[in-house]
């Protein structure tokens, strides 16, 4: 017997980053030049799902990262996290303590030395509280409801207007 139909809502209230990045393989031909960057990210996903965990226990402070799904593909992988302020994101960022600043620095070293060979690109979207809209109908478990939780959608209404308030433009 199949599970019911329901209709959720992811479950996080409060501000939200969304935080795109991706890279390019522009020859293909040389993963000795791409192959580098491609392992930085996992790394650097498996590092921040290690500190999540940790502070969930109350043995790290908290940076921020609620989770991260990755995808592949015409052009390249891209990874979709959510944090929960630029401020974290940006400090995890620039950390020394962390993996992504050395994996940035080696990735700049290495463009300079074979341009064109790789690219990545990242955007940042800064979402006020209550300017989510979601649902999952049979669906839990994937996109920003996965990573935080869902909640009956009838808790935040049951139209994507009514989610989303007076936001909707």
């Amino acid at each position: 017997m199949s599970a019911p139909y329901t209709r959720t809502t992811h479950s996080h209230d409060g501000d939200l980053v969304v935080f795109h990045i991706g890279m390019v393989v522009r020859k293909p031909h040389r993963p000795d030049l791409w192959l580098p960057v491609f392992i930085a990210m996992p790394r650097m996903i498996a590092e921040l799902e290690r500190n999540k965990a940790a502070a969930a226990r109350g043995e790290a402070q908290d940076l921020g990262f609620l989770g991260a799904n990755t995808m592949v593909g015409a052009k390249g992988p891209t990874v979709l996290q959510w944090w929960r302020s630029t401020e974290q994101l940006y400090a995890y960022a620039g950390s020394t303590d962390n993996a992504h600043l050395p994996a940035w620095r080696a990735f700049n070293q290495s463009v300079r030395k074979s341009p064109g060979a790789v690219g990545i690109w990242h955007e940042t979207y800064a979402v006020r509280a209550g300017a989510v809209e979601t649902i999952y109908g049979g669906a839990e478990g994937v996109g920003l409801g996965g990573i935080v939780g869902t909640v009956p959608v009838e808790r935040r209404g049951r139209s994507a207007r009514e989610r989303l308030g007076s936001r909707v433009a």
